[in-house]
């Protein structure tokens, strides 16, 4: 690949351990990254894949492809158009049972190849959700880990995380991930003073369904096809190739994200509200 002119980008889906390493060698070869979510293990090796991109003059963007989504953009249009009114609280869950594993063949429960487990993998979907859908950034996290004991699955990662972000306006936004959980869950929910809007599943690769009650009037919206998310977001990247134009996903948004996952992490370390 590298040697090939004729590939211009490479889309790097490896293990999120392996991303910052294998995006400078891509940069080096002078091909532009579309690199999976999570960023990186740490801010700190996004800020190096930033750095790279910015030297090779190459594209980074990062596969959220939530923003390619029809009912996400939907959902977004309606809270910048105040559809619920003012935000009170928004509920996410990202949660299932993860099958019997271990560290030997599972890289996913490998903390080197995966941080601490879900809220990187399963429950960055709904930090992403908490954002996109107050338009804030939070000024205080508070969060809870669990790791049970003598469970395989998670003898390096987290099984569970339990955050609380405060946003400027006041209002809060809980979120929950687990790879411990059944049944299944992926939804988001936002409550206005206003009415409710409610996602659920909401960031699937497809099937999602949302309800906007007003009122105490429901109304189910199709904004579109679910499976139309992955090729835009390809298309999106080819097209600020060929035009030169800005990134949607860009790897500052990465490097955000994993900088809030960090201050999750050491809030629950510590015990106690971290100030951002």
């Amino acid at each position: 690949i590298a040697d090939d002119d004729r590939v211009e980008a490479v889309y790097n889906v490896l293990p999120t351990g392996l991303h910052m390493a294998w995006t400078e060698k891509s940069f080096a070869a002078g091909k532009h990254v579309m690199c999976e979510k999570p960023m990186a293990l740490s801010s700190e090796e996004c800020a190096r894949m930033i750095a790279a991109s910015e030297a090779a003059g190459k594209k980074l963007m990062i596969g959220y492809r939530c923003h390619f989504e029809p009912f996400n953009l939907r959902a977004m249009e309606l809270m910048r158009d105040g559809a619920v009114g003012q935000i009170r609280t928004i509920e996410t869950a990202q949660q299932y049972r993860m099958g019997p594993t271990d560290v030997s063949e599972n890289w996913r429960v490998v903390r080197a190849l995966a941080g601490g487990g879900p809220l990187e993998d399963y429950g960055l979907y709904g930090l992403q959700s908490a954002l996109y859908l107050s338009g804030e950034m939070p000024v205080a996290v508070k969060a809870v880990t669990e790791q049970p004991a003598n469970d395989p699955r998670f003898a390096e990662i987290f099984s569970s995380v339990t955050t609380e972000l405060r946003f400027p306006s006041g209002a809060t936004a809980h979120l929950y991930t687990s790879y411990n959980d059944s049944p299944p869950s992926n939804l988001a929910r936002v409550e206005g003073e206003a009415g409710v809007l409610l996602m659920d599943p909401a960031t699937g690769y497809d099937g999602q369904k949302m309800t906007l009650t007003r009122d105490g009037v429901s109304q189910d919206l199709v904004p579109g096809d679910p499976n139309v998310q992955f090729a835009r977001m390809c298309d999106h990247m080819a097209a600020a190739i060929r035009d030169g134009s800005e990134i949607l996903t860009p790897g500052e948004m990465g490097l955000r994200d994993i900088a809030l996952i960090e201050a999750i992490y050491r809030s629950a370390a510590e015990g106690r509200e971290i100030t951002l």
